[in-house]
């Protein structure tokens, strides 16, 4: 290793691998999110071979610490270490994390560090570990991962006048602007309960309508942020399960 990179190695940070993939005979190339550092990409050298103290620790949906040396685009691993402390994912739960990574590697930009929602993606994947309710569970995070970049979704008052938002009206979202009142000669955005962005602005996805409303306006949302790009894994959840 030499001076510069020596003075470029992160040590033990709290990292969460998104996605990996075969690189020449015997590396990996991996997509991390890492609390300090955001998202970034790591050469693990021979981490695919048979005897390798890397076999078995990156993998996704567990917390590590890794460290790291490098400054360019692709970094070099140092070393990993396997922290503990969250189930391993299986069935729905394990198409919702791969949901979760794939959100993250599309709208996270390189080398831009966002700690609550690294904390925020930690405690959701323990959720999906231990709770039923996935679809809330995914509502949940895309509301927070939507507002830590910076695209706050206005659930409290209407857009143009300010006034609160009330239960008993119909609205019509409309993207980068927000909720505007129903009054049947509007025809842009999408049509939503006004018990709908006030559960979604509480965390509550209890009621039926809330939840399959909440789900149409978080698509609308995503998909506009996305720019049209389609998520693999959303597509076979729709297949296994609504969600």
């Amino acid at each position: 290793m030499t001076a510069a990179s020596r003075h470029n190695r992160q040590q033990d940070e709290p990292a969460i691998v998104l996605h990996s993939y075969p690189f020449r005979e015997t590396s990996l190339i991996l997509d991390v999110f890492s609390r300090a550092h955001g998202r970034v990409a790591i050469v693990a050298r021979g981490a695919r071979r048979p005897k390798s103290s890397l076999r078995g620790v990156l993998m996704n949906f567990q917390p590590l610490l890794l460290s790291w040396f490098g400054k360019g685009e692709l970094r070099t691993l140092h070393s990993a270490e396997w922290q503990g402390g969250q189930p391993y994912l299986q069935g729905t739960a394990l198409m919702c994390g791969f949901y979760l990574n794939e959100l993250l590697l599309n709208l996270l930009a390189r080398d831009d560090p966002h700690q609550d929602l690294f904390d925020y993606y930690r405690a959701t994947l323990y959720r999906l570990a231990h709770e039923t309710d996935h679809a809330a569970t995914l509502r949940c995070f895309e509301k927070h991962l939507l507002q830590q970049l910076g695209y706050a979704l206005l659930l409290e008052h209407e857009a143009d006048s300010g006034k609160p938002i009330a239960a008993d009206l119909c609205y019509r979202y409309v993207v980068e602007r927000g909720a505007l009142p129903d009054d049947g000669e509007l025809h842009i955005g999408l049509p939503v309960l006004g018990k709908t962005l006030l559960d979604m602005d509480r965390d509550d996805y209890a009621d039926p309508v809330s939840a399959r409303q909440s789900k149409q306006l978080m698509r609308v949302l995503l998909n506009h942020h996305l720019g049209g790009k389609t998520l693999h894994t959303r597509e076979l959840i729709k297949d296994l399960q609504k969600t």
